[in-house]
């Protein structure tokens, strides 16, 4: 038996597993994905952060903008309750500044940074900077220095370190991460569980198959398995039906072989028993005649029997084939024994080349197999024909013959083993039509037999045995 041969694959294959590498490749995809969601909190945190802390900076430019006075110059009377309160939220240092906008007049911590852009009258602006090496917040609103004499601005700056920001966005993020650590952990272990419940089946089947007894191969039930492993189970199948067909094959050929040679091989010790013991030279040359004859019949049932079994078990490599060249030479092969029977054998090609996909041996061993039997059963005088041509129906070698026919109620049982008509007389195995049967299958054809021709009283006579190919494999 020819062992499945599987592909090579890489040494850390050997040992694959479904459940850990499904855990393995899924575990780097969802760090990856915390990893996004963890940039999009920190990210989302922050801008949550800024939106309520810029509320509280807005708040106090506000308050120190309602304390400005310019009634006598520019002065401000700080809201200290206000700023002690904002510095205690804030974490860290508050600072503030009040100056026109041409920075002749400043009041509080000089050089607070200004948006790059400039200010907007009237609109508040929020930016993040450095002052004196600390990161800060700054918040800065511009307004008219006095509404009645418009061209001069008033800048408002209130900045608080960032400290408490980012605490808050921190913790933010590490809730995030200690949850998604969480939801990791309930994933992989709900996935473990998963996929071993889904692999329960497979294991089912392991330990069946294992079960078995050795010459056990009937098909595994494909239903008790999931919908993703039922076409590795119908390959099985489909091996387990090819390996069931070889010892099948096999075990027809030892019956077979034991059915046709023990009869003839008991003939031959008997022949050569009877020519040992006669003394008269005429009886002797007589039973060697007739021990030839039989030894003869013995090789060639032989090797029919070996044909069939290569046409039943042996690999088939198809390429393509000119049936006009098999033909020609099958004819060729078969003519000598044609002109020792006194027959006319004749060859009829295609007009063209016709080329089909097939194996050139076993085409060549059917061909040779009909023709044989049409020489055996024609009688001297007769006709026999190989005919070469295309039609609808795909490509076919036909061979014709006006020999005594295979009577109708039996050409549905021809191509059997050791089926031979009622109306033959000559010795043979009825293997020729069974090769002829095998050969084709294999190439998916199929062998049609029909009387060659009808007598005037409305008989059959002759026959006609087609040896069609599929249409699929007619070549251009």
């Amino acid at each position: 038996m020819r062992p499945l041969r599987l592909p090579q694959l890489p040494a850390a294959w050997h040992r694959f597993s479904v459940r850990r590498t499904l855990l393995t490749l899924s575990l780097p995809i969802m760090l990856f994905m915390v990893s996004i969601e963890s940039a999009l909190t920190w990210k989302t945190g922050l801008q949550a952060a800024n939106a309520a802390y810029d509320r509280s900076l807005l708040g106090a430019i506000k308050a120190i903008d309602s304390n400005v006075s310019t009634d006598t110059g520019l002065s401000v009377e700080l809201p200290y309750r206000m700023l002690e309160f904002f510095e205690l939220t804030a974490s860290g240092q508050v600072f503030f500044r009040v100056s026109t906008d041409d920075g002749l007049v400043e009041i509080g911590n000089a050089g607070l940074p200004l948006p790059p852009g400039g200010l907007a009258l009237g609109v508040p602006q929020f930016i993040d900077a450095e002052y004196f090496g600390e990161p800060v917040r700054v918040g800065a609103l511009s307004r008219e220095l006095d509404p009645e004499r418009p061209g001069r601005r008033l800048v408002i700056q209130v900045a608080e370190s960032t400290a408490s920001r980012n605490e808050f966005s921190r913790g933010l993020l590490l809730q995030a991460i200690a949850r998604d650590a969480l939801t990791i952990l309930v994933v992989m272990a709900t996935l473990a569980l998963v996929i071993g419940w889904a692999l329960q089946p497979l294991e089912r089947l392991r330990r069946e198959v294992e079960a078995r007894s050795e010459d056990d191969l009937s098909p595994v039930d494909e239903t008790q398995v999931p919908a993703d492993a039922a076409p590795l189970v119908r390959a099985i199948n489909h091996h387990l039906q090819r390996q069931r067909e070889l010892i099948e094959g096999r075990r027809r050929f030892v019956d077979d072989a034991s059915h046709q040679l023990r009869t003839p091989l008991a003939t031959l010790s008997t022949q050569v028993g009877y020519a040992l013991r006669e003394q008269d030279p005429a009886r002797v040359a007589e039973a060697l005649s007739a021990l030839k004859s039989q030894i003869e019949d013995t090789v060639r049932r032989t090797n029919q029997m070996l044909a069939l079994a290569r046409a039943d078990t042996a690999e088939v490599q198809m390429e393509p084939l000119d049936l006009n060249a098999l033909a020609d030479r099958c004819a060729r092969e078969s003519w000598p024994a044609a002109r020792a029977a006194g027959v006319d054998l004749g060859l009829e090609p295609a007009p063209t080349p016709l080329t089909v996909l097939g194996h050139a041996g076993q085409l060549r061993e059917a061909l040779l197999n009909l023709l044989d039997n049409s020489l055996r059963y024609v009688p001297a005088g007769g006709q026999v024909t190989v005919q070469v041509f295309a039609d609808a129906e795909g490509a076919c070698i036909r061979v014709v013959d006006d020999g005594p026919g295979i009577p109708a109620a039996e050409r549905p049982r021809a191509g059997e083993r050791f089926f031979r008509g009622s109306n033959v007389e000559q010795p043979g195995s009825g293997l020729g039509l069974a090769i002829v049967r095998a050969v084709l299958q294999r190439h998916h054809g199929r062998l049609e037999i029909a009387a060659a021709q009808l007598t005037p009283e409305g008989g059959e006579r002759g026959t006609a045995v087609s040896l069609r190919l599929p249409v699929q494999a007619v070549g251009d």
